[in-house]
């Protein structure tokens, strides 16, 4: 008796090591497995920009649907090479500063998507530079060097002066459409979200949700790349004062985005 005892004991352990257990056991172990599967499934985030056409959150850092202009000028009125190095993602916003290099020539940066848009909403959330003598700008832009005419939408920061903001634009190579908008408030102390709807007979310009221009003549056509940069000017004291050499100067953006026109 005791033999067999020893037996069963023996068969047991071996049967419990081989993985064998109560079937209530087993059953708490599978539910338990399947709560854990469920609950990161639900921690996994859903799309958190739904609707828009293209969304650029800097506040997570670098979008792949942009890209750094780096390594050549626009010359003319730019007084500054544009650097990779001059866009900095940090303290949750996009950093596009102006700067000097040792050679005592300036840097500055721009931002731009790879792809062309067209008609719909543009949107953006900056902070743009107080200095004279510089711009910070969101923008539309295409030209020659796409192939296209040079059509262009416009919302720039004269750092002269960052209670007003400049709207503009260019059809097929054609601007003089300046207008100046009083904001009631200084741009450079915080965020404050700045946009355009561009459809084919008009463009409307919006300031913190509100309509604040709307231009109906000579509208452009083409669709460009969605861009943004800050550059110190030369040679148009008159239009952004004169430049002090002051460096550096940093704007600051949280977010730009698109939503298409359906």
């Amino acid at each position: 008796m005791k033999k067999l005892w020893i037996l069963l004991l023996t068969l047991c352990t071996a049967l419990t090591a081989a993985g064998c257990s109560d079937p209530d056991t087993a059953k708490d172990s599978g539910t338990a497995a399947a709560d854990s599967q469920a609950a990161e499934s639900a921690a996994e985030p859903e799309d958190e920009h739904p609707g828009y056409t293209l969304y650029g959150d800097f506040t997570k850092g670098e979008s792949d649907k942009f890209m750094a202009s780096d390594g050549w000028s626009n010359g003319n009125m730019f007084n500054c090479t544009w650097k990779k190095d001059n866009i900095k993602f940090e303290d949750g916003v996009m950093k596009m500063t102006i700067d000097k290099n040792y050679f005592d020539e300036y840097t500055a940066g721009e931002y731009r998507t790879s792809d062309f848009y067209g008609y719909g909403l543009y949107e953006v959330s900056m902070r743009p530079i107080k200095n004279n003598g510089v711009v910070s700008s969101f923008f539309t832009y295409t030209g020659p060097t796409d192939n296209n005419p040079w059509d262009e939408i416009d919302i720039e920061f004269l750092g002269k002066d960052t209670t007003i903001v400049q709207f503009n634009y260019f059809t097929n190579g054609k601007g003089n459409h300046e207008h100046i908008h009083e904001l009631g408030f200084d741009a450079s102390e915080r965020f404050h979200t700045y946009g355009f709807s561009w459809e084919k007979d008009s463009i409307t310009w919006y300031v913190d949700g509100e309509a604040v221009y709307t231009a109906t003549e000579d509208i452009p056509s083409t669709p460009g790349k969605l861009m943004m940069n800050v550059w110190n000017g030369l040679g148009v004291d008159s239009w952004l004062k004169k430049f002090d050499g002051t460096t550096p100067l940093t704007a600051e953006y949280q977010w730009a985005r698109f939503t298409a026109e359906e």
